[in-house]
């Protein structure tokens, strides 16, 4: 087994019989907890790569490199592992999660505005606990803003500090 290097990304490897970082999450792990937690389809992640850099910072890349590769990003962070629970990111959510059919709680609009400020929520859900995608309508249409963590009737907004908006309210 080899080490770890957080100042370079290396791609993950395709199943965990392949992998040679103890620890790190392989391609088919990632994505089956995609499709397990959120109910995405597998293909949807057809062409991207996914890296690793530092312990378990995942990121998801639309192309190929040879792996391992040392620079500062490649694509987006997608997801969060090596921790008790893994976390999918903002960006993730936000571009991936319009598919999701599982574990997405729908805010109403006063409910949307105050969890992107940060707020946290007791909206009724009787779903999974855990991290959830939460969305809210948009023109008629669900769209995803974040990530919640749900406990203990709780919904905890995890939007970054930098992410977080006042929005108005709707006369």
């Amino acid at each position: 087994m080899t080490d770890n290097d957080g100042q370079r990304f290396d791609r993950l490897p395709a199943t965990a019989a392949e992998r040679e970082v103890a620890g790190r999450a392989s391609r088919a792990e990632v994505i089956d907890w995609w499709v397990d937690r959120f109910g995405l389809d597998a293909d949807t992640f057809d062409g991207y790569t996914f890296w690793e850099k530092g312990a378990g910072k995942i990121w998801i890349f639309a192309a190929d490199l040879p792996s391992p590769v040392d620079c500062e990003g490649v694509g987006m962070t997608f997801l969060r592992t090596r921790q008790e629970h893994w976390k999918p990111t903002t960006n993730a959510v936000q571009r991936f999660g319009g598919a999701a059919t599982r574990n997405v709680i729908e805010l109403d609009p006063d409910e949307a505005r105050r969890f992107l400020a940060g707020e946290d929520l007791t909206p009724a859900w009787d779903g999974d606990w855990g991290y959830l995608l939460v969305a809210h309508r948009i023109a008629g249409e669900r769209e995803p803003i974040g990530v919640g963590l749900y406990v203990h009737d709780e919904l905890r907004s995890v939007v970054p500090k930098g992410r977080r908006a006042s929005l108005p309210t709707r006369e």
